[in-house]
């Protein structure tokens, strides 16, 4: 049988603990920087995708490929293949990558995502603009060379038997090429991959 004290004691806590809110329950936020930011489990995150295209920009802008080029060359970025078992937003990659490269000033871009939407203002020009400001139609430039690439994904996990915790490894792959659109040889390709490992506990919450 518990004393009067130690009812009054805790039922004393119990109020405190409420009046106070306890911080435990409570919704908090923390800024965090991109450029540090934290794995929490084995699958590709945003961590991922800014160090991946860092390495990608970096080996095109320093390629013999590049070099080699008199002008700034024109691509276009057909995009990704997401060959893995995740959902994978890879045109968010390749804004990334496209971006970079343009501010570099090394690398022009055509941008066919919009290609209709270019087509219908001209169109709209051409029909109400004055002739001095319109822009002038069949004088859009065309791409010499093609960005297109794939992630893939292999995961491995422990097999069964008696242990306290499951363990978890991805591995991943990003190939990148770029295809010269007049020949369509592949004039230069690169890979870049990690792997991580991940401890899943078997009992917890």
């Amino acid at each position: 049988m518990k004393s009067p004290l130690a009812t009054s004691l805790a039922g004393a806590s119990v109020i405190v603990l409420l009046l106070s809110g306890c911080s435990a329950f409570r919704v908090s936020t923390q800024d965090k920087s991109p450029d540090n930011l934290e794995h929490y489990r084995a699958n590709y995150d945003a961590s991922d995708m800014r160090q991946i295209t860092d390495s990608v920009v970096n080996k095109i802008l320093f390629s013999p490929f590049l070099s080699q080029q008199s002008t700034p060359p024109v691509m276009t970025i057909a995009g990704v293949e997401n060959r893995t078992r995740e959902y994978v937003d890879t045109k968010n990659l390749t804004d990334r990558m496209r971006t970079m490269l343009l501010q570099s000033g090394k690398i022009q871009f055509v941008n066919t995502a919009r290609r209709k939407d270019l087509l219908g203002e001209q169109g709209y020009q051409a029909a109400n603009a004055d002739p001095d400001t319109m822009a002038s139609i069949g004088q859009q430039m065309g791409a010499k060379y093609m960005l297109t690439g794939s992630l893939t994904q292999m995961t491995q996990e422990s097999g069964k038997q008696v242990r306290v915790s499951k363990q978890l490894l991805n591995y991943y792959k990003l190939t990148i090429e770029i295809t010269d659109l007049t020949s369509s040889l592949i004039i230069w390709t690169t890979e870049e991959e990690f792997a991580r490992e991940e401890s899943i506990p078997l009992i917890g919450w």
